[in-house]
């Protein structure tokens, strides 16, 4: 046998996360351009969020349209002037 302390078996306490950007979309944007660090590009694709928390619904509202990369989780919301894209597109 060991001296050696016995190890905690409780985990540690998840890190608290920054705020997530947000940013406003350009108009037809679908890649994230966000860098990181080191200046590389995301080009995460942008989906359309509807999970996003009350904090989100209380400043934009509840229907507001918001886009969120699928890799850093940056916001987006739509460009100013430029009408929802919330129909289905038609060819």
């Amino acid at each position: 046998m060991t001296d050696a302390p016995a190890s905690s078996t409780t985990p540690d306490a998840p890190a608290i996360s920054a705020a997530p950007k947000i940013k406003t979309r350009l108009p037809y944007q679908r890649a994230c351009n966000e860098k990181d660090a080191k200046g590389k590009l995301c080009a995460g694709h942008l989906k359309r969020w509807y999970g996003f928390d009350d904090d989100i619904k209380k400043q934009y509202g509840a229907n507001a349209e918001v886009y969120r990369c699928e890799h850093c989780h940056t916001i987006y919301l739509p460009a100013p002037g430029y009408e929802d894209r919330t129909g289905t597109l038609q060819f």
